[in-house]
């Protein structure tokens, strides 16, 4: 496996682990995936949130709570850069989603 697979794999695993320990709960807030740059310098954490109502409220603090999740890949991570974390929606999986609705409306 590429160095770059591995580091994004690594990161949506410790965010997951994070956002899990860290979110209020009153959502699910699930890490679907990590697209990691060339140069291993940015990353972008995808996440899904149930219910939809909640979407906003949880990315606001899922991009709050940015710095203490670098701390957390920091102190578990051998690399020597903590890529820069940007945070955004899953919509391939929202819209996934909405298809699988729609068959089955059918």
């Amino acid at each position: 496996m590429e160095r770059k697979e591995k580091v994004a794999n690594l990161i949506k695993e410790l965010s997951a682990q994070f956002l899990e320990r860290e979110n209020n709960h009153t959502s699910l807030v699930t890490v679907t995936s990590c697209d990691v740059s060339p140069d291993i310098k940015r990353a972008t954490i995808y996440i899904t949130v149930l219910p939809d109502s909640k979407e906003k409220a949880a990315l606001d603090f899922a991009k709050r709570k940015r710095g203490e999740l670098r701390d957390h890949l920091k102190k578990n991570m051998e690399v020597k850069n903590i890529p820069f974390i940007d945070i955004e929606l899953d919509l391939g999986e929202k819209n996934r989603q909405k298809i699988d609705e729609l068959l089955r409306a059918q």
